[in-house]
């Protein structure tokens, strides 16, 4: 399986989901901790060159692959990948099922003034505090919708290609 959480710009929300599903982070029973956020793998360290670039995070415990995908405002993005997914599983015989979760849904206001300031406009002074607040108010949420995004993928399905908007994790 091949699992692809996506959103704006593929370096927030989607890291920590990363960071999540590959428990690299724990379940967030107690707060996180600024270190603890900032030193999740790709947090706030992607650039404008790494839009549209599927970004490997590693083998999950099952051995299934993770990647994020910052697609910013291109909502062709994703069917272009279905797409050429689809592609592969017909003339490739390409055995895995993709997994396309929307991590969108979960960015509070906080998250996305901190995107602005500090991967926008390079000013890390006023941006990196908001996204610390910004992940720590949304991290439960992110933890649910990986879980969901794994229980999806274990569901029995004839769908080679699943794609969860993930919209009941919008404030």
């Amino acid at each position: 399986m091949i699992f692809i959480y996506n959103d704006y710009g593929g370096t927030h929300t989607t890291s920590l989901a990363a960071a999540l599903h590959l428990q690299i982070l724990k379940p967030p029973s107690t707060p996180l901790t600024k270190e603890e956020i900032l030193a999740v793998p790709f947090f706030n360290k992607l650039t404008k060159k790494d839009f549209g670039k599927l970004i490997f995070h590693g083998k999950d415990r099952d051995g299934h692959l993770v990647y994020t995908l910052g697609r910013k405002s291109q909502k062709l993005v994703v069917p272009s990948l279905i797409d050429f997914g689809l592609l592969l599983f017909e003339h490739f015989q390409v055995g895995e099922r993709i997994i396309f979760s929307n991590t969108s849904p979960t960015v509070p206001i906080p998250m996305s003034l901190g995107g602005f300031f500090s991967r926008g406009l390079k000013i890390d002074s006023i941006g990196v505090p908001f996204l610390v607040m910004g992940a720590k108010k949304c991290i439960h949420n992110i933890y649910e919708l990986v879980e969901n995004t794994k229980q999806t993928a274990l569901t029995p399905t004839q769908e080679k290609i699943i794609v969860l908007e993930n919209r009941q994790y919008q404030k």
